[in-house]
């Protein structure tokens, strides 16, 4: 083989491990997440679960949500997404997790999800005790006694129930939080906007993926 065929050859590959390298450090773990120990299951193992952990009474949720939501209204087939609300032992952030669930189970999130942030966040409304929380909700055009009877359901306790248990077993410290495929809690650290943390999470997905096809 000639000297120049050969020094050309072992450029080329050179440049192939380069490349090989540089993919494998685009996501890497103690910098774009940390694994969930031990991993959760998901309701359904044919797709790649993302969850985001949240509150209606964490300022941070509120400005993420509008962007979150745009994000997982455009996630490929083989992802699903879903909220889990947080109470972190806090009576207030219960109840308003309650609301979250009352509203998906009677089919109002449309009315009622933003709202809530906005109430909050926005108007200044206390919205964290029963009454307040009833009084919202008609306010929305929402039937109250459908809403009320949602609200203090034991399908919806049970829900909060099963949120608190999820929080703790994947070791939430704060919101919002994103997990994958109950393997992997992408980390915030390093970040300048919420948009990162989302191509963050993107990058995550693909491993996630490419781990499923193995």
């Amino acid at each position: 083989m000639h000297k120049r065929t050969f020094v050309s050859l072992l450029a080329g590959f050179a440049a192939a491990l380069m490349i090989s390298a540089s993919a494998q450090a685009q996501v890497a773990a103690g910098r774009d997440y940390v694994p969930i120990e031990p991993a959760q299951a998901s309701e359904n193992p044919a797709k790649i679960e993302v969850i985001e952990f949240f509150s209606y009474g964490c300022p941070h949720c509120n400005d993420f949500h509008p962007l979150i939501s745009k994000w997982a209204a455009k996630l490929p087939a083989d992802v699903v997404f879903k909220r889990v609300p947080v109470s972190f032992g806090r009576a207030q952030w219960a109840n308003i997790g309650k609301l979250y669930y009352a509203a998906e189970v009677i089919g109002e999130l449309g009315r009622l999800d933003n709202a809530a942030f906005q109430a909050i966040h926005e108007k200044g409304v206390k919205l964290y005790d029963e009454a307040t929380i009833m009084q919202f909700a008609v306010q929305q055009g929402v039937d109250g006694k459908k809403f009320a009877d949602a609200f203090g359901s034991f399908g919806v306790q049970s829900k909060m129930k099963r949120a608190d248990q999820m929080t703790q077993a994947y070791k939430v410290q704060g919101v919002p939080a994103i997990a994958v495929d109950g393997r992997y809690m992408v980390l915030n650290e390093g970040i300048k906007s919420y948009e990162e943390l989302l191509a963050r999470t993107d990058k995550v997905i693909a491993k996630a993926r490419s781990e499923k096809k193995k």
